[in-house]
């Protein structure tokens, strides 16, 4: 019998996580993290307080001790302060691949260690193997449409070792038919969207109380001044919606292009593969990680470029510590720096690294995804 740390966010998927494991036998006690409470102005509803009382009645159903660990300083350090430094840098992070990274199997699986744990639990649709010559290896979860290997594609080996998916095996509707027969009370408990500290709120509007606005001028590829923007923090490669000025004709749309940070200028065009810079096949990946031996030589892998998109082939080329090239077998739309490249062998994740250069690891020299002549993020 282990002793196992379920980490339980008021939801069914890790309420249901946490009732597999002590229904096989393990010793599992419930734990919801207090990450982030923006005390010193509203930006959203995020019902936290919600969610821990659903989280307290979830392990109360399955009779398993449950406590509140506050790791809000963490939360803020590691993944807020990355958040922000991202668009303030002109990338895309994705704070939910640095939460699992960071705090779900970092600050949460060290904390737990320190109490006597094996291990840490999560709801992730994902599955975790132990392999022939040692270690463990992810799989993606048997619901392809729930599939979650994707925002675990920077976790190192160690926290691979002290990681539980008890629900990856399952499809969904499973998970909710499991917890309606266990009486869980959030079993038909709405799913989660977002990032729970941002809440209903756009992402715009909570990076407002951080990076002040900077406006600048919306181009087109001809350098054409279309209109203003309130600031290139506020927009991302391939972004359609949201831009602000009106398409001229009923079958097009504007769709982000490029960031010139030198000229402050946003860069459209109409939507399509004749758009310049909105379809890549090649790119650079930075700040790479391998979730067991590392692929230190060229290979062909599968490559997924963000969670929704399918996974990809992919000529994938070591150039330097921490860094290869990949070359996709059919171009990509929107290679965002900062986004997160997951690589695959069929369902097998292997690791992954980012377009560009967010601090996951120490500063690295830029990619080259999304460039333009001038120096543009």
């Amino acid at each position: 019998m282990s002793r196992i740390l379920a980490a339980m966010s008021g939801g069914v998927d890790s309420a249901v996580a946490a009732l597999l494991l002590h229904e096989a036998g393990e010793d599992v006690t419930g734990v919801y993290m207090k990450n982030w409470i923006n005390e010193e102005q509203v930006v959203g509803d995020c019902p936290w307080q919600q969610d821990i009382a659903d989280a307290a009645d979830a392990a109360n159903a399955i009779g398993i001790p449950f406590e509140v660990v506050n790791f809000m300083k963490d939360y803020r350090e590691r993944v807020v302060r990355y958040l922000i430094d991202g668009y303030r840098r002109g990338i895309t992070p994705n704070p939910d691949v640095m939460c699992n990274r960071q705090i779900k199997f970092g600050v949460l699986l060290d904390w737990a260690r320190e109490r006597g744990f094996n291990a840490v639990a999560t709801g992730h649709y994902a599955i975790r193997r132990e392999i022939p010559e040692g270690g463990h290896a992810i799989h993606e979860g048997v619901d392809k449409n729930k599939d979650q290997s994707y925002f675990l594609a920077q976790l190192q080996p160690h926290q691979v070792a002290g990681a539980r998916f008890p629900i990856g095996h399952l499809q969904k509707p499973e998970v909710r038919r499991i917890a309606r027969r266990a009486g869980l009370p959030n079993a038909d408990k709405k799913d989660s969207q977002g990032i729970c500290f941002i809440g209903e709120v756009r992402i715009n509007d909570f990076l407002e109380a951080f990076i002040p606005d900077s406006p600048g001028e919306i181009v087109d590829a001809a350098g054409s001044v279309l209109g203003e923007h309130r600031g290139l923090h506020r927009f991302t490669l391939g972004q359609r919606k949201g831009i602000g000025i009106p398409s001229n004709t009923d079958h097009a749309f504007y769709v982000v292009v490029a960031k010139d940070y030198e000229s402050n200028r946003l860069i459209v065009d109409f939507e399509g593969p004749r758009a310049p810079g909105l379809y890549r096949d090649t790119c650079t990946l930075d700040a790479l990680n391998w979730i067991g031996e590392p692929v230190d030589g060229a290979a062909t892998l599968l490559a997924r470029p963000r969670y929704r998109d399918p996974a990809v082939p992919a000529e994938f080329t070591p150039v330097s510590p921490g860094r290869a090239a990949i070359r996709f077998h059919r171009a990509q739309r929107a290679l965002a720096p900062g986004q997160v490249c997951a690589l695959y062998r069929g369902d097998r994740l292997l690791g992954g690294g980012v377009f560009g250069s967010p601090d996951f690891l120490p500063p690295q020299p830029a990619g080259n995804c999304g460039k333009v002549a001038s120096g543009s993020s």
